[in-house]
């Protein structure tokens, strides 16, 4: 594990998170897989009817897609220490997220195939993922779940409440003035965010080299004099043991902090993305961070093949009910395309 912290008002302490006990270790793992498995799925399930060639608007899925393949360990990192109780906001890339913090898999994936059953009744899609149960929600536009996590966090604190709203966002986006204008917010008013930037290295098909004049995003923190701290190697314990100082401080009441990862975009921006401009390509899959994780545990001697065997057949089998669900659920009416939308059409067949 590798940290880097930028000291501030309250500095980031590297040595003080605790010891993670072997349950904690292989449920990160779980986590994991149970992402990487889901979005194998939908990988399958949206270019199975895309063809011949590649027609972005043809088939069950139609429109664009983005997954989360090699962004696993931040997902899992963070949500371990989030209850249903606790907020997060999330990108247009959301899928280990949602499954990580618990957003319901038949529900998700009855949204993504645009069905009558799914988390907005099949208006949203992929990138418009709302769970009031779990307090989830990811957003199409960047860094704009930056603000909404203040206004979380900030009704929590007024209802005298230790509950933590977690913003995520990738590296490009903390170049937008939502990012800044939020980060000061929190600090100004001690808010109980945890702020915690995804840096896959790609802002589509621009390196953070050409667009970000700081090598770590985390350095930002100092300038609104909170605790900042970059995990290098898209290591999911660093990630842990970061995300459990940052939350413990905000449900002790000492305000946000900013947290960023260097992570792994294994796959392309979007689906049917050619990815010519990346030079690191072939060399991703080797950094993949679910085998070196599991390595990582069989040497520690907390899994073996029967374990890991078990692990992958209950990801699949949660993960093929959920897109036998989706499948087998009802397109919306077309007559209340306006339902939900106009105040005064609460019906279909409404009028406007």
């Amino acid at each position: 594990m590798t940290t880097q912290s930028a000291s501030a008002s309250v500095p980031a302490q590297a040595g003080s998170a605790p010891r993670i006990d072997a349950q904690t270790r292989v449920s990160l793992y779980e986590t994991m897989v149970l992402s990487r498995t889901y979005e194998e799925a939908i990988l399958r399930e949206y270019h199975a009817d895309k063809g011949p060639g590649f027609d972005i608007g043809k088939g069950l899925v139609p429109g664009e897609m983005h997954l989360s393949a090699g962004q696993e360990p931040v997902a899992a990192g963070l949500c371990a220490h989030l209850t249903r109780d606790d907020a997060i906001t999330a990108t247009h890339r959301p899928h280990h997220l949602a499954i990580a913090h618990g957003v319901d898999l038949r529900r998700m994936t009855a949204e993504i195939f645009g069905r009558e059953t799914g988390l907005g009744r099949g208006r949203g899609g992929h990138m418009h993922l709302f769970d009031p149960s779990t307090h989830f929600s990811c957003s199409g536009i960047i860094a704009e779940g930056y603000p909404p996590a203040l206004g979380q966090a900030f009704a929590f604190r007024r209802r005298g409440t230790d509950r933590v709203a977690a913003a995520v966002t990738g590296e490009g986006a903390a170049n937008q003035g939502a990012f800044h204008e939020s980060l000061n917010l929190a600090a100004l008013w001690s808010l109980p965010v945890v702020f915690v930037v995804e840096d896959n290295d790609w802002g589509i098909s621009v390196p953070r080299t050409a667009s970000t004049a700081v090598g770590s995003n985390a350095l930002r923190a100092a300038a609104y004099g909170i605790p900042g701290e970059r995990v290098e190697d898209n290591d999911v314990e660093g990630v842990y043991a970061a995300v459990g100082r940052a939350v413990a401080r905000a449900r002790a009441g000492e305000g946000p902090s900013l947290i960023e990862v260097h992570t792994l975009r294994l796959w392309g921006h979007f689906e049917g993305d050619a990815q010519g401009y990346r030079q690191d390509l072939a060399d991703a899959p080797t950094h993949d961070p679910i085998p070196r994780y599991e390595r990582r545990l069989r040497d520690a001697g907390l899994l073996d093949d029967a374990a890991v065997e078990r692990i992958k057949a209950s990801a699949s089998e949660r993960v093929e009910d959920a897109i036998r669900f989706a499948k087998e659920s009802p397109l919306p009416d077309p007559a209340a395309a306006t339902a939900y939308v106009f105040t005064d059409a609460p019906s279909a067949g409404g009028t406007r």
